[in-house]
């Protein structure tokens, strides 16, 4: 029997349509004070299965509701659940087109982010005063996460903190995965960081209880698909490798 909830899942993460809230859309745009009807929290299913909704809230569209899934994943959908929209809703005001789910999405990471406890990050600081804390998925097999590493102490010095998070690319069964164990497990995880990111084979144990599984899981809700992903004090999501300048541009840091 096929799992519906996972192809519903597919569905939403792979979609490229785009729902535009337009002012002359068909539903009006307005104030919406629906109430969230209780089919929704509740017995929304697919072909007779029930889907994993974490929450679901009103939109400015009178009439459609935002449902988030348990996994992270979040559609568009009627009252009485019989019609969905995949895709990411906009606002065309008079401010320009405005992304309203990924504003969603970047409160959700920016929370998600302060929940975890600075004891299972690995945390590079420098001397002067913070400025900006930058959270960053990485992996120690990854080039472009050891060469962000490089740049780490430049970043340190224009008051940039990195705090790197585990998201071993291959899973959790892979060599990755158990490198990151070793590091959290290491008496100097900074340490442990610098030398695998340099290529050295750790040697230390890896059974400790440590987060990088939690961690990992965490990547996959908040959309992480591969490293270096930085995510931003306002929730921003950044893939790939960005150079301390542009970095620092982004966050509204002046020299």
């Amino acid at each position: 029997m096929p799992n519906i909830t996972h192809e519903v899942e597919l569905m939403i993460r792979r979609s490229s349509v785009f729902f535009l809230a337009l002012a002359t859309a068909i539903l009006p745009l307005s104030a919406n004070a629906d109430t969230v009807p209780d089919q929704l929290t509740e017995t929304l299913s697919v072909n007779g299965q029930r889907m994993p909704v974490e929450r679901v809230e009103p939109t400015p569209l009178e009439g459609i509701f935002s449902v988030r899934l348990e996994s992270g994943e979040t559609f568009y959908s009627n009252a009485s659940g019989s019609h969905f929209l995949v895709g990411d809703l906009y606002d065309n005001s008079g401010e320009g087109l405005v992304n309203l789910t990924e504003q969603s999405r970047n409160q959700e990471r920016a929370t998600a982010i302060e929940e975890i406890p600075e004891s299972e990050r690995v945390v590079f600081r420098g001397t002067q005063p913070t400025r900006a804390t930058v959270v960053v998925f990485t992996d120690p097999t990854c080039p472009y996460c050891a060469q962000l590493h490089e740049q780490v102490p430049e970043l340190n010095e224009r008051g940039i903190e990195i705090h790197y998070l585990a998201f071993p690319r291959s899973g959790m069964n892979g060599a990755a995965a158990r490198t990151m164990q070793q590091i959290w497990c290491a008496d100097n995880s900074g340490d442990a960081m610098t030398r695998a990111k340099q290529g050295e084979a750790l040697t230390n144990a890896s059974s400790c209880d440590n987060p990088v599984a939690a961690q990992y899981d965490l990547g996959m809700q908040l959309g992480v698909q591969g490293t270096p992903a930085l995510i931003l004090p306002d929730g921003r999501l950044v893939p790939g490798y960005v150079p301390p300048q542009r970095l620092a541009d982004m966050l509204g840091l002046d020299d």
